[in-house]
């Protein structure tokens, strides 16, 4: 049963927010799940709909194990017979394992303190006796947990059906498209959309992170066999090179969804949808994910990629619906989900829980070694005293900032204001000039080269009217740059020191440049465009590029992240009590 109550009047909300006069705050939604002792499987309802018993609370929501689970969980519970529990019908929830409707504990954090020797033991056992599993209780217990459950089933697809069928009247086929990651929730939405507009021919956007479990991609070949999918992947950077330089992800500065999926798929999207000024996106968030989810809206601009009107047709869903659906409908389903994983995004994210680490452990052993050797490596860089200890302790998870890093001290800009002249600064870079930088200046105006002394390396920056915005002065192949900023409202500042300030943020963004192209990503009008190229000495050479006739001038690369760039904001450190510059 799931309720929607607002949080203020106490009253049933059966929208979005609360429709009472002058309130307009989002529900409270409680969940409840039963358990049908005499069909021994979990039931939506408090009397269970095919034997009409009573049944028992058991929790807010739940999943099925699937036999592959089953013999990892016995193994760990050191069971006489590791198949102990092919008969027997098993269920996971936030609070634990529950056997035929009884709570098991399983003590997760000291299950993932194993040594690593003991670990292959426990695979080795798995290997040994997954070949023998019996699966045929399993079959019927999903065959009696769908009939139980099958009102519910018909109640949440014909609404999600009916929502998705509500925008057919201002969308074509060639105007939409699904946000598919391979995980069940994706998989889901794209059969209710199958459904609801009776075709396959849906684009489907499969962000690669390069980091996906290697069932994730088993699981995508098959589904593009009978699905249009396009795959949205950083072709141009190394995700363990990014962290040798940059340092791990963590759970404060993710960065690793910014430079391999976001920027991948805004790109992808300028390339399929080219000038359309708005596409409507089917993503399968739902709100009983977490709790920053649990503030989404069915309908949505999207925050992260632009050019997007995001619809989450499952948004109220939790997980005992999703698994519902699977197993009602049958469809396939990514089988990473029968070992245990309760979600399937990058195997190694700093945001997995102790279990998914446990499983990544037994069934990707040599991937999950050689993930921790960087890990103690990095530690090691940075100067941990104990960089085993770090590690396994999972305190890289909450690493913030760059101490440590070498390139973090690319942040710092020095200047001074110029003695002989007002509203001019002096500022010695480290990175050299050269042409790259003017184009970090076009989001202020458009770049003349003509009207400046070039003996001393003179670039104006004039706006549509032809005045002169700002004055650049620095000779190419030197690190010395004079700006003198002749309008001081330049990317919406309202002072000299604002506008200083907003320099500043293009000229971290030109020292501090890695090609994540964030900034490409939240530029609407897909003006920016960033490329790493391979030189003869194995180095890379990065094009930051402006496109003169798409850019309005709107500064939103400039305002976005932190000093300008999104590298600054992961890798800001502080000095002393202040986040410097």
């Amino acid at each position: 049963m799931i309720e929607k109550l607002c949080p203020v009047h106490n009253v049933p909300v059966y929208g979005e927010r609360c429709s009472m006069p002058g309130c307009d705050a989002r529900p409270i939604v409680s969940t409840t799940i039963y358990w049908c002792e005499e069909c021994n499987v979990p039931s939506f309802d408090m009397e269970c709909p095919s034997c009409h018993s009573k049944c028992k609370y058991i929790a807010t929501d739940m999943r099925p194990v699937f036999p592959e689970e089953k013999l990892l969980l016995a193994i760990l519970w050191k069971y006489d017979n590791p198949l102990e529990l092919d008969n027997h019908s098993v269920w996971n929830s936030n609070s634990g394992y529950y056997i035929d409707g009884n709570k098991k504990e399983l003590v997760i954090k000291e299950i993932n303190s194993l040594p690593l020797s003991q670990i292959k033991d426990v695979k080795s056992k798995y290997d040994e006796y997954l070949p023998r599993v019996n699966r045929t209780y399993f079959e019927e217990m999903i065959r009696r947990f769908v009939e139980v459950n099958k009102e519910r089933y018909f109640d949440i697809t014909d609404e999600a059906i009916s929502y998705i069928q509500s925008f057919q009247e201002n969308y074509s086929l060639d105007d939409m498209f699904v946000s598919f990651s391979g995980g069940k929730d994706s998989t889901v939405t794209s059969d209710l959309v199958t459904k609801a507009y009776s075709t396959n021919k849906v684009t489907h956007i499969f962000g690669d992170t390069t980091l996906e479990f290697p069932l994730t991609y088993d699981y995508r070949a098959r589904f593009a066999k009978t699905h249009k999918v396009l795959r949205a992947k950083n072709y141009e950077k190394n995700f363990e090179e990014l962290c040798e330089t940059v340092g791990p992800p963590s759970r404060v500065m993710r960065w690793c969804c910014t430079v391999f999926k976001t920027g991948a798929i805004t790109k992808t999207l300028a390339q399929v949808f080219k000038d359309k000024t708005n596409v409507l996106t089917f993503y399968g968030i739902r709100k009983s994910e977490s709790a920053s989810r649990s503030k989404y809206d069915r309908e949505s601009e999207s925050p992260k990629i632009t050019k997007q009107t995001v619809v989450s047709p499952i948004i109220d869903w939790i997980d005992f619906d999703v698994w519902l659906y699977i197993l009602t409908t049958g469809i396939d389903f990514n089988e990473a989900y029968k070992l245990g994983y309760s979600r399937v995004g990058c195997w190694c994210c700093p945001n997995n829980g102790a279990w998914s680490e446990f499983l990544s452990k037994v069934h990707m052993f040599d991937k999950y070694v050689h993930w921790r050797d960087i890990l103690v490596r990095f530690a090691s860089k940075i100067g941990k005293p104990d960089p085993e200890e770090y590690v396994d302790a999972g305190a890289w998870k909450a690493r913030q900032g760059g101490q440590g890093l070498e390139i973090a001290n690319t942040s710092i800009i020095k200047f001074e204001p110029c003695a002989t002249e007002d509203n001019a600064f002096n500022y010695e870079l480290q990175n050299l000039i050269t042409e790259d930088l003017y184009e970090l200046f076009k989001p202020f105006g458009y770049i003349n080269k003509d009207l400046g002394n070039k003996r001393l390396g003179e670039v104006y920056v004039l706006d549509k009217k032809g005045e002169v915005v700002l004055v650049l002065q620095g000779r190419i192949g030197t690190n010395r740059l004079k700006v003198t900023i002749k309008k001081t409202n330049i990317a919406g500042a309202k002072n000299l020191v604002g506008a200083e300030g907003k320099i500043k943020c293009q000229l971290t963004k030109y020292q501090m440049c890695l090609g994540c192209k964030a900034c490409a990503s939240v530029c609407r009008y897909n003006a920016i465009t960033v490329h790493t190229l391979d030189k003869e000495d194995d180095e890379q050479n990065l094009v930051y590029h402006i496109d003169d006739e798409k850019c309005v001038r709107c500064t939103e690369c400039v305002d976005h992240f932190t000093a300008g760039c999104y590298m600054r904001k992961v890798l800001g450190i502080k000095r002393g009590n202040l986040d410097e510059d």
